[in-house]
């Protein structure tokens, strides 16, 4: 049997996560020693560590809730998990095509900083670079 702290430097997981996972369910609710102690078991932890692991590959507590009622139910979660990660993948996907949609708007900005004079004040604006992309997209949406 081991005390919280023990448990969360074999988890890698706070002591402060570790009692939010007791609250929301995600845990069982730990044995309690005379004096009021948490104590937890082999099993606890490898709970926890699969919890952690889940969390690594960006599962939602949701999702992790699932996989654990599978396993507490004693039923395989392997199709459900492959499904969750190919849509996972999916997400990913999109956000990577966000995100270089993102990087090239930015370099634009970038280039398109450098060829204003050094000398340029625009008091009435925070970033004339940015406001001039906004100026921009309105032209371009009026097109």
């Amino acid at each position: 049997m081991y005390r919280i702290g023990e448990v969360s430097a074999q988890t890698g997981q706070s002591t402060k996560t570790i009692r939010y996972y007791e609250e929301i369910n995600l845990t069982p609710s730990a044995e309690r020693t005379a004096n009021g102690y948490r104590i937890y078991s082999e099993e606890d932890v490898d709970r926890l560590r699969f919890i952690r692991s889940a969390r690594a590959l960006d599962f939602s507590l949701e999702d992790i809730e699932e996989i654990l009622a599978f396993r507490d139910r004693e039923e395989p979660p392997c199709q459900y998990v492959m499904d969750l990660m190919k849509d996972h993948i999916e997400r990913i996907s999109d956000r990577i095509k966000e995100l270089e949609r993102l990087r090239g708007e930015l370099g634009h900005l970038v280039d398109v900083g450098l060829t204003l004079p050094e000398d340029i004040q625009m008091k009435s604006c925070i970033c004339h670079v940015i406001q001039l992309d906004e100026q921009t997209k309105g032209m371009m949406d009026k097109a």
